[in-house]
């Protein structure tokens, strides 16, 4: 274990001896398990609504925008002010705005309705995930990758078995069974209380006893701010092209092999599931040896792949998304601790404005690519987009700032 790792400012460096807070960081992880399947449901169900309100691909993609927006912008926002003042039922709150953008998407009788329910679900993603990443990193024990990516593959998890469920339960129902899934977020409302009382406790404790120095980094502000910035254009590739994916694969697999609407959703699962699996990988990888070499093999890695994919028939598509799948999902956690090691004492803030920048980028990259698939059709877009790993080669510049661990 690393006893030098940088840690957040409501944290002294003696966390790194201690003991990691198995059930806090279960808990945690099935809460973003449960909030990241409620929020996959909506692209889930993008060709129910496409259906039932003649949508375009424009309007589709503005839909993941909206969602995509009110996640990132607030975001770093809650970040930073968490950073200063830790609220710790500020989780349930969260899933508060989730439950009624759940509702409000049941019932939606138009499609600015539909706007409206995708935006409240965004809120309620801005809140949940900078302060569940910092309760992650608070219940590391100094194992900071393999917490963030057990915290990660919680809403893997959740995103994978959202499509899974929509393909069973609304597809055959129909969009007002929607609301049947209040009561996941009910669930991981009662969960993130208990949580939210231990961290409340967590800080008491800590505010009791004597606070040590906390680490800072040796590298200039311009080598950190252009370190930032590859990070995020790294982002960018990974989440620009994970939107061509979780907006766009089943129409890619209705319109080139001509599956059901169910079949391409168990696709998408088959996909999602690979990232859940490829998850679990990178931050005790990263621990070993190094966030820098799992972002080097996680972006850069997955380009022959992605290269492939438009070319593959029906099994080979669902191999390659597969493989593609698992070695880019280990990218986010490696980024995600870089990042806090580059900035020690600000992990609300960076968390917020890496997640915040992720959705985002998800957000955009559904919008536009929806346009372009308007313009051309969608397995141009799957040509164009398999380009984008190659931003993977930034990677080289980014400071050497770790040795492996024992």
């Amino acid at each position: 274990m690393d006893t030098k790792s940088p840690t957040f400012a409501a944290a002294p460096a003696r966390v790194s001896v201690e003991r990691v807070a198995v059930p806090i960081l279960a808990a945690i992880s099935v809460s973003h398990l449960l909030n990241d399947l409620i929020q996959s449901l909506l692209p889930a169900i993008y060709p129910i609504l496409k259906a039932n309100f003649h949508l375009d691909f424009g309007q589709i993609g503005l839909l993941t925008l909206t969602f995509q927006l009110t996640a990132s912008l607030l975001q770093p926002l809650v970040g930073t002010y968490t950073d200063k003042k830790p609220q710790p039922f500020s989780l349930v709150l969260g899933m508060g705005f989730t439950l009624v953008g759940l509702l409000t998407l049941s019932q939606a009788g138009s499609y600015p309705l539909l706007l409206v329910g995708a935006a409240l679900v965004g809120m309620g993603s801005s809140v949940f995930h900078p302060e569940s990443s910092r309760v992650a990193r608070m219940a590391s024990g100094g194992r900071h990758g393999l917490a963030q990516s057990v915290f990660q593959v919680g809403g893997n998890a959740g995103s994978a078995l959202g499509p899974l469920l929509a393909a069973f339960i609304v597809v055959p129902f129909g969009q007002s069974s929607i609301a049947w899934f209040s009561v996941v977020a009910l669930l991981a409302m009662i969960i993130l209380f208990n949580v939210g009382r231990w961290y409340r406790a967590k800080l008491a404790d800590l505010k009791a006893k004597p606070r040590a120095a906390t680490t800072s980094s040796t590298l200039s502000k311009k080598r950190i701010a252009m370190s930032i910035a590859i990070l995020m254009l790294l982002v960018f590739s990974k989440n620009f092209y994970t939107a061509s994916i979780s907006s766009y694969f089943t129409f890619y697999l209705i319109s080139k092999f001509q599956v059901s609407v169910q079949e391409a959703q168990i696709y998408l699962f088959v996909f999602l599931g690979a990232i859940a699996a490829g998850t679990v990988i990178g931050g005790p990888i990263g621990d070993r040896i190094g966030r820098r070499y799992v972002i080097w093999i996680s972006i850069l890695g997955v380009l022959p792949f992605t290269l492939m994919l438009p070319y593959a028939n029906l099994l080979w598509t669902t191999v390659l998304s597969v493989i593609i799948g698992l070695v880019l999902a280990s990218a986010f956690s490696a980024i995600l601790v870089y990042a806090t090691e580059l900035v020690p004492g600000r992990v609300g803030t960076i968390a917020g404005l890496f997640f915040g920048l992720s959705f985002g980028m998800g957000g955009l990259g559904a919008a536009v690519l929806g346009q372009l698939a308007d313009m051309t059709s969608i397995e141009t877009v799957y040509k164009i987009v398999s380009f984008l790993p190659a931003i993977g080669l930034l990677t080289y510049f980014l400071p050497k700032i770790e040795k492996a661990r024992a």
